[in-house]
């Protein structure tokens, strides 16, 4: 069945910012595919077609996406929003849980990108709308590996874009703060915790459940997904939210020495 209404996929589409994001997506006037690595378990949301896809699998990917291509016929917006937490210091947690993570929030977006990428240089139009964080641009004690996966994501996305821009395609980020979504909690905890470090991580996780708990609704998120996704001038970067602006404005114009004071304070940190 093909269709002349734009199509959208959104990965990660069963819970949270995805979920919102699909059904503004549907609003907006597209045939939208949410993706999840376990479509049995997710309740249906009208105007949303569901595919089972592990954006850490290769064949996963590449199915998937053949799969709405057969279908649809085209693919206009991808939103790469599947991904994953990680919370604990540096010390604490191995190279394999980085790898995990990695493999999720870059590798993941990496496998997708390529993936879509034939079919909207080939219909000459096409936006790639990659969800980073406000720890894309800052730095975030007890969250390095999370924290170091959207800073890949910045780069990624915002090289991406000088190579694609000529073809009609555009790689754009939105950049969420706190948002209330299941984060903190379904975050992997370290593999390796270790004593000298567990009052500092126990006041972060306090810090985050509060942040998290008062945080933005994800639909605040995902209007900017959808503006990024339909914008006739778009913006390489989209910040989400009050409390994204606020912090990219700051991180802009406000001396460095007195950024780090703000962020050890933020964090509880002494020294």
């Amino acid at each position: 069945m093909k269709t002349a209404r734009p199509v959208a996929v959104v990965t990660g589409a069963s819970s949270g910012i995805g979920k919102a994001a699909a059904l503004g997506l549907v609003a907006a006037g597209f045939d939208v595919v949410g993706t999840s690595r376990d479509t049995s378990r997710v309740a249906p949301l009208d105007g949303v077609t569901f595919r089972d896809l592990d954006v850490a699998s290769d064949t996963s990917v590449s199915a998937a996406v053949g799969q709405v291509i057969e279908r649809f016929g085209r693919i206009d917006v991808l939103v790469n929003n599947a991904g994953m937490g990680s919370i604990g210091a540096v010390e604490e947690s191995s190279v394999a849980q980085a790898q995990d993570l990695f493999n999720v929030n870059v590798f993941g977006v990496m496998r997708m990108t390529k993936a879509v990428l034939p079919h909207m240089r080939a219909q000459g139009r096409g936006r790639i709308i990659n969800l980073s964080s406000v720890v894309g641009f800052l730095p975030s004690p007890y969250m390095a590996a999370y924290s170091a996966s959207k800073h890949a994501i910045e780069g990624y996305s915002e090289s991406l874009d000088h190579e694609v821009r000529e073809y009609g395609v555009r790689a754009l980020l939105v950049e969420p703060a706190y948002t209330r979504t299941g984060f903190e909690a379904n975050s992997p905890r370290p593999d390796t915790p270790l004593p000298v470090y567990a009052d500092q991580r126990r006041a972060f996780d306090r810090m985050m459940e509060t942040a998290i708990k008062d945080g933005d609704d994800p639909a605040v998120v995902a209007k900017v997904i959808v503006a990024a996704a339909t914008d006739a001038k778009p913006k390489l970067r989209y910040t989400a939210g009050t409390v994204a602006g606020r912090a990219s404005t700051l991180r802009r114009v406000v001396p460095a020495w007195a950024f780090d004071r703000q962020i050890r304070k933020l964090n509880q940190l002494t020294g």
